[in-house]
Protein backbone atom coordinates (compact mmCIF):
# COMPACT_ATOMS: atom_id res chain seq x y z
CA UNK A 1 0.00 0.00 0.00
CA UNK A 2 1.71 3.46 -0.69
CA UNK A 3 1.18 6.81 1.35
CA UNK A 4 -0.02 9.74 -0.40
CA UNK A 5 1.89 12.96 -1.74
CA UNK A 6 1.73 14.88 0.99
CA UNK A 7 3.84 18.09 1.66
CA UNK A 8 5.91 18.41 4.85
CA UNK A 9 5.15 19.91 7.68
CA UNK A 10 6.75 23.74 8.00
CA UNK A 11 8.09 24.55 10.98
CA UNK A 12 6.68 26.71 13.60
CA UNK A 13 8.18 30.47 12.87
CA UNK A 14 10.00 31.89 16.23
CA UNK A 15 10.98 35.68 16.23
CA UNK A 16 14.59 34.84 15.87
CA UNK A 17 14.37 32.37 13.28
CA UNK A 18 14.53 32.40 9.65
CA UNK A 19 11.06 30.71 8.68
CA UNK A 20 12.00 26.92 7.65
CA UNK A 21 10.60 26.15 3.82
CA UNK A 22 11.72 22.89 2.33
CA UNK A 23 11.18 24.08 -1.27
CA UNK A 24 13.24 27.53 -0.83
CA UNK A 25 16.36 27.73 -2.17
CA UNK A 26 19.46 29.16 0.78
CA UNK A 27 19.73 32.25 -2.08
CA UNK A 28 15.93 33.14 -1.82
CA UNK A 29 15.92 32.70 1.95
CA UNK A 30 19.03 35.22 2.04
CA UNK A 31 17.04 37.74 -0.68
CA UNK A 32 13.73 37.42 1.82
CA UNK A 33 15.88 37.97 4.78
CA UNK A 34 17.55 41.13 3.25
CA UNK A 35 14.10 42.84 2.48
CA UNK A 36 12.06 42.95 6.02
CA UNK A 37 8.42 42.23 4.18
CA UNK A 38 9.09 45.79 2.24
CA UNK A 39 8.72 47.64 5.53
CA UNK A 40 11.08 51.29 5.72
CA UNK A 41 13.07 50.97 8.57
CA UNK A 42 14.89 54.69 10.11
CA UNK A 43 18.25 54.86 11.11
CA UNK A 44 19.72 56.79 13.77
CA UNK A 45 20.94 59.68 11.71
CA UNK A 46 17.63 60.00 9.83
CA UNK A 47 15.45 60.03 13.81
CA UNK A 48 18.12 62.76 14.87
CA UNK A 49 17.99 64.67 11.61
CA UNK A 50 14.04 64.78 11.91
CA UNK A 51 14.22 66.00 15.40
CA UNK A 52 16.52 68.84 14.81
CA UNK A 53 14.28 69.93 11.81
CA UNK A 54 11.36 70.04 14.27
CA UNK A 55 12.84 71.96 16.62
CA UNK A 56 14.04 74.23 14.27
CA UNK A 57 10.78 74.13 12.63
CA UNK A 58 8.81 74.95 15.94
CA UNK A 59 11.55 77.40 17.03
CA UNK A 60 11.02 79.90 14.11
CA UNK A 61 7.43 80.84 14.40
CA UNK A 62 7.99 80.67 18.18
CA UNK A 63 10.64 82.93 18.10
CA UNK A 64 8.38 85.22 15.70
CA UNK A 65 5.76 85.75 17.70
CA UNK A 66 7.32 86.29 20.96
CA UNK A 67 9.51 89.03 19.30
CA UNK A 68 6.60 90.63 17.49
CA UNK A 69 8.78 90.66 14.30
CA UNK A 70 6.34 90.41 12.09
CA UNK A 71 2.40 91.96 11.94
CA UNK A 72 -0.50 89.19 12.75
CA UNK A 73 -1.56 89.20 8.94
CA UNK A 74 1.89 88.49 7.81
CA UNK A 75 2.28 85.97 10.55
CA UNK A 76 -0.40 83.60 10.48
CA UNK A 77 0.53 82.69 7.12
CA UNK A 78 4.02 82.26 7.66
CA UNK A 79 3.39 80.04 10.85
CA UNK A 80 0.81 77.90 8.59
CA UNK A 81 3.72 77.54 5.83
CA UNK A 82 5.95 76.42 8.74
CA UNK A 83 3.93 73.64 10.56
CA UNK A 84 2.87 72.00 6.72
CA UNK A 85 6.79 72.02 6.70
CA UNK A 86 6.79 70.84 9.63
CA UNK A 87 4.28 67.92 8.97
CA UNK A 88 5.99 67.03 5.89
CA UNK A 89 8.57 66.47 7.89
CA UNK A 90 7.31 64.20 9.94
CA UNK A 91 5.91 62.10 7.84
CA UNK A 92 9.05 61.75 5.82
CA UNK A 93 11.06 61.04 8.63
CA UNK A 94 9.33 59.43 11.61
CA UNK A 95 6.38 57.45 9.49
CA UNK A 96 8.87 56.56 6.23
CA UNK A 97 6.29 57.89 3.92
CA UNK A 98 8.19 58.25 0.69
CA UNK A 99 6.97 57.29 -3.18
CA UNK A 100 8.71 53.95 -3.03
CA UNK A 101 6.00 50.69 -3.85
CA UNK A 102 5.70 49.44 -0.30
CA UNK A 103 4.24 52.58 0.97
CA UNK A 104 1.49 52.91 -1.87
CA UNK A 105 -1.32 51.54 0.36
CA UNK A 106 -0.35 54.17 3.09
CA UNK A 107 0.10 57.09 1.01
CA UNK A 108 -3.39 56.55 -0.27
CA UNK A 109 -5.14 56.18 3.16
CA UNK A 110 -3.09 59.55 3.94
CA UNK A 111 -4.40 61.34 0.54
CA UNK A 112 -8.19 60.19 1.45
CA UNK A 113 -7.54 61.48 5.06
CA UNK A 114 -6.48 64.28 4.17
CA UNK A 115 -9.17 64.82 1.49
CA UNK A 116 -11.68 63.99 3.79
CA UNK A 117 -10.33 66.47 6.76
CA UNK A 118 -10.27 69.12 3.78
CA UNK A 119 -13.77 68.68 2.74
CA UNK A 120 -15.31 68.86 6.14
CA UNK A 121 -13.19 71.81 7.16
CA UNK A 122 -13.57 74.10 4.09
CA UNK A 123 -17.39 72.62 4.31
CA UNK A 124 -18.13 74.01 7.79
CA UNK A 125 -16.12 77.24 6.88
CA UNK A 126 -18.60 77.99 4.14
CA UNK A 127 -21.37 77.26 6.08
CA UNK A 128 -20.54 79.44 8.90
CA UNK A 129 -19.70 82.13 6.52
CA UNK A 130 -23.43 81.91 4.90
CA UNK A 131 -25.02 81.66 8.05
CA UNK A 132 -23.46 84.67 9.48
CA UNK A 133 -23.84 86.98 6.18
CA UNK A 134 -27.59 85.40 5.81
CA UNK A 135 -28.60 86.31 9.61
CA UNK A 136 -27.38 89.69 10.25
CA UNK A 137 -29.45 91.89 12.09
CA UNK A 138 -30.38 94.01 9.43
CA UNK A 139 -31.15 91.71 7.23
CA UNK A 140 -33.77 89.68 9.14
CA UNK A 141 -37.72 90.60 8.35
CA UNK A 142 -39.45 93.52 10.57
CA UNK A 143 -42.66 92.64 11.91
Amino acid sequence: MSTPNTAKPKKAKTPHARPVDTDQTQAEAAHHDNHHDGAGHGTVKSYVTGFILSVILTAIPFGLTMAHMLPASSLIPVVVAIGVVQILVHLYFFLHMNASSSQVWNNAAFIFTVLIVGILVIGSLWVMYHLNANMMPGMMPVE
